[in-house]
């Protein structure tokens, strides 16, 4: 098996960081939803060595994941776990911290629904839940890219797309998360920070 590569998990992952060392300053077990090749799992364990790291996915990207992983020394790096929010098998440990990157867009919006009630549930009192990608404001999208970018999205799955803010943030509310921040990133890219009350 090919180790994956993802050029954007290249691109985004110092950007990125800057913000987590800042929002996990104070947190020690992160749970991250979407791993996808697992880059940004070693990169961060290796980067934030205070953190105990749980990478998570679909059951078919694990092996990917696991090729990363198999080169990495870091010992705060746990073994990727599956989570598939089409049928959740969340963990039954809480989280000081969850993270996400570039993952409600491509899901339906009943995995969505799915992934804030779990967070909701799997998220420590006082814990943050990090979500990176692009949204939409009242409707509006905030670039022509990203505008073209949910087209794109659209037309291969109908049932993925761009996400407003404002729809994630009701589900938030509903699973007693409060939003903290919201921070600029580049390539019209959003880091959304929500706080379990």
């Amino acid at each position: 098996m090919i180790k994956p590569f993802a050029e954007a998990c290249e691109e985004n992952k110092r950007p990125i960081l800057a913000v987590l060392e800042q929002q996990f300053a104070d947190c020690r077990t992160i749970l991250e939803i979407g791993s996808g090749t697992g880059q940004h799992a070693v990169f961060f364990a290796e980067h934030l060595p205070h953190l105990h790291w749980q990478p998570s996915d679909m059951a078919e990207n694990l092996p990917g994941i696991g090729l990363w992983l198999a080169e990495t020394q870091s010992d705060n790096l746990a073994e990727p776990i599956v989570l598939d929010m089409r049928k959740p098998d969340w963990p039954r440990e809480t989280f000081d911290g969850i993270f996400s990157a570039n993952t409600v867009h491509i899901m339906s919006w009943p995995a969505v629904e799915t992934l804030f009630l779990g967070v909701g549930d799997v998220l420590a009192s006082g814990g943050r839940f990090c979500l990176y990608g692009p949204f939409k404001y009242n409707g509006v999208h905030t670039s022509e890219n990203n505008a073209r970018f949910d087209v794109g999205l659209r037309q291969r799955n109908p049932v993925s797309g761009v996400r407003d803010r404002n729809d994630l943030q009701q589900l938030a509310e509903a699973g007693g998360l409060s939003l903290i921040d919201d921070i600029e990133m580049p390539v019209n890219n959003r880091v959304l920070v929500w706080q379990k009350q």
